[in-house]
């Protein structure tokens, strides 16, 4: 599936062909193992598999490791690798018609000199060199409050000053014109207010947008509620905030599948038997996914029970919605996985199955959830026995407590 430079002026043509299909390209351990060099090698199998973009970690100087805690962002040598093998890497990745997604990480900058309150909050001596003035008063600078949530330990990065609005669009156009990716990811995007993400796309122009609004569900106690409905109007907020012009990851579908999964799949079809999460009220523009960097890897902050992966998969694979695969289900915990994934992409794409496709929930009991999508594609997760009516239907494929069917 390929793409078109021409797309760049405007962020809505791949957003609205609905296609795209995601993989986070690293976890919470890959800068430990040359990491740019291991993804080049695996590009061939990243494009054979249905991938149309591949989710790169912070590749920018960073004083931690994982490269969440940026200093220098126009210096590409990093703990993943060089600048010279990033950009290979991503000249690879074009050749295969697989786009690269930036992380971009600018809710926080660690500073270089101490200055105002004794706070590393000066940036002399490399490019953007930023005084005071562009950090938070929150968080020890000179400049004005947040427009967000803050980021404790380190300088936020204050997004009224329109000095740093435009070197931020500067490096963010550098990252597509000179360094050569196409996509971006919003690091922490509860950090600083949306309006800001819409300048930035609108000034930086990627192809495909997507942002972390990772907020908190709705529990009583430690059960999470059946009604999440002010969670997913939480991120619809950002993306109109936005100007609809990014998607943003549906926290709320991971919340309520891997409670689901559990024996609750009743949890998975709200009260106007849609789709409880952010996909069932506006698709075109929520990111599905089962576990990333922070969720699952070795930080497993909120991790997908691990014998129900492939349910999951099962799910997020065949409905509307952006599906991402992480890259520790689809090349490290087995072959066998690997495969199940890349069959349902194919039968995915094979069946045009895209963001906006129709969805029927026809069981959503406690051990059995059942739907068929753009009346083509049926499918069942759980333990409960199901499949559709007709001889029209054939297997596509199977596996543990899922079954998908296509005309």
């Amino acid at each position: 599936m390929g793409f078109d430079e021409s797309q760049q002026s405007d962020p809505l043509v791949v957003i609205r062909n609905g296609k795209e299909i995601i993989l986070q390209a690293f976890n919470w351990e890959s800068h430990k193992h040359d990491w740019w060099r291991n993804l080049d090698m695996k590009v061939p199998d990243i494009a054979k598999s249905g991938i149309t973009t591949a989710w790169l970690p912070p590749v920018c100087q960073s004083l931690a490791p994982e490269g969440y805690l940026p200093q220098n962002l126009y210096s590409l040598n990093s703990s993943y690798g060089s600048e010279d093998l990033l950009k290979a890497l991503l000249d690879k990745l074009k050749q295969y018609k697989v786009r690269g997604m930036a992380d971009i990480v600018i809710n926080h900058r660690v500073g270089t000199t101490q200055g105002h309150g004794g706070i590393y909050n000066r940036y002399d001596g490399i490019p953007m060199s930023w005084d005071e003035h562009a950090i938070t008063s929150c968080t020890g600078g000179r400049g004005n409050k947040s427009t967000g949530d803050n980021f404790n330990g380190v300088p936020n990065i204050d997004h009224t000053q329109s000095f740093v609005r435009k070197d931020l669009i500067d490096w963010m156009r550098w990252l597509r014109s000179s360094v050569g990716f196409q996509d971006f990811r919003f690091d922490f995007a509860k950090g600083y207010a949306s309006k800001y993400v819409k300048e930035y796309i609108e000034g930086a122009k990627p192809i495909f947008a997507v942002g972390e609004y990772w907020d908190t569900c709705n529990y009583k106690g430690s059960n999470l509620d059946y009604n999440q409905d002010s969670h997913r109007q939480r991120i619809i907020n950002w993306i109109d905030g936005a100007g609809q012009l990014s998607t943003a990851f549906d926290f709320t579908t991971k919340a309520i599948l891997q409670e689901a999964v559990k024996g609750e799949f009743w949890r998975l079809r709200d009260s106007k038997g849609k789709p409880p999460g952010v996909l069932g009220w506006w698709p075109s523009r929520a990111v599905t996914f089962i576990d990333n960097h922070d969720t699952g890897s070795t930080q497993a902050h909120w991790p997908f029970p691990s014998r129900h992966v492939m349910e999951g998969y099962a799910y997020i694979l065949t409905h509307p919605g952006i599906p991402s695969v992480f890259y520790d289900h689809f090349y490290e915990w087995d072959n066998s996985m690997h495969d199940q994934i890349e069959k349902l992409i194919a039968i995915r794409r094979n069946q045009g199955i895209h963001s906006r496709s129709s969805i029927r929930i026809i069981e959503a009991q406690s051990n059995l959830y059942a739907a068929t999508i753009n009346e083509k594609v049926s499918m069942k997760i759980g333990d409960g026995s199901w499949c559709p009516a007709g001889k029209e239907w054939t297997l596509a494929t199977s596996g543990h407590r899922y079954a998908v069917w296509q005309k």
